[in-house]
């Protein structure tokens, strides 16, 4: 058993790891509720963008837009979500793993020179460097802060490179906010956009009678971009939500654990104490009989 004063050191050194993680939960705590608060914001007016351009292109099938133009995928980009900071349970993880398997299934159809990938956050960014992958910038300054001018110019570089045919496919890989005890991992197309299914849907879905002004073509060169530049910074918000909900909980189990074991310690501490001094008082009166 261990001496009084290594249980007392060992009950210290916990408590001070109880105060750094309870610190970092109600910091954590207090980015959440602003991010929460941003995303449940900002999600309806993405969708009900994404619904206009649906509906306006299936009341207008001779219109086209470029970024909806399903081509033969000889590169594809994988754009990956990840934070810059650890301590936050299985958030970096997960998207890292399933990243790897995203970029072995590519290699195994296109090649890995086929592949470009653009990694939101330190964490990923290394994964991707240890895989002995390049990456195609720095966007660390992304992770944890979303803001639109960083956002919309992403999206503009992967709709020019998509446009000038340089990538045929770009997949987007973050999670996704439900709660603060759940969040989910997401895979999707980002470009080509899926157009062509939604115009097939059942028109009943689709009855907005639109009158365009100037001209449907004008108003899709408008609107398609403005979309997509919105696509990329609602993903970035629900990241960062994601990522602080997961600090969150990840400090809020240590914070538990810490209590349950400076618990359990301390009755180790009581009983050794209480052994100690009985063994005392057996010693003076076994020196009095004496």
């Amino acid at each position: 058993m261990a001496s009084l004063k290594e249980v007392k050191s060992r009950i210290s050194s916990i408590n001070g790891t109880l105060k750094i993680t309870s610190a970092m939960k109600m910091v954590a705590s207090a980015k959440l509720h602003k991010a929460q608060e941003a995303i449940e914001n900002m999600l309806p007016y993405e969708e009900r963008l994404q619904g206009m351009l649906k509906n306006f292109l299936s009341s207008c099938t001779s219109v086209e837009t470029a970024f909806a133009e399903v081509k033969p995928v000889k590169k594809v980009a994988l754009v990956a979500f990840a934070s810059n900071s650890s301590l936050c349970g299985g958030y970096n993880t997960n998207v890292i793993k399933h990243l790897s398997g995203l970029i072995e299934e590519y290699s195994q159809t296109l090649g890995a020179e086929s592949i470009v990938i653009y990694p939101i956050g330190k964490k990923v960014a290394e994964a991707v460097k240890k895989l002995g992958f390049q990456v195609a910038g720095d966007f660390q300054h992304m992770s944890g802060k979303p803001n639109y001018q960083d956002a919309a110019g992403l999206a503009q570089e992967l709709m020019d490179r998509f446009k000038k045919g340089e990538i045929q496919k770009v997949d987007l890989l973050y999670n996704h906010f439900k709660s603060t005890a759940s969040q989910a991992l997401v895979h999707e197309t980002y470009l080509p956009m899926g157009m062509s299914m939604d115009k097939k849907a059942n028109k009943a879905e689709f009855s907005a009678d639109y009158i365009v002004e100037p001209s449907p073509e004008k108003i899709i060169k408008a609107l398609v971009p403005k979309v997509l530049r919105m696509k990329i910074y609602t993903v970035l918000l629900d990241a960062a939500a994601s990522e602080h909900a997961a600090r969150t909980m990840a400090m809020q189990i240590a914070t538990d654990n810490a209590n349950e074991l400076i618990q359990e310690l301390t009755l180790v501490y009581n009983k050794s104490r209480q052994q100690a001094i009985t063994n005392e008082l057996l010693d003076i009166v076994g020196g009095t009989m004496a």
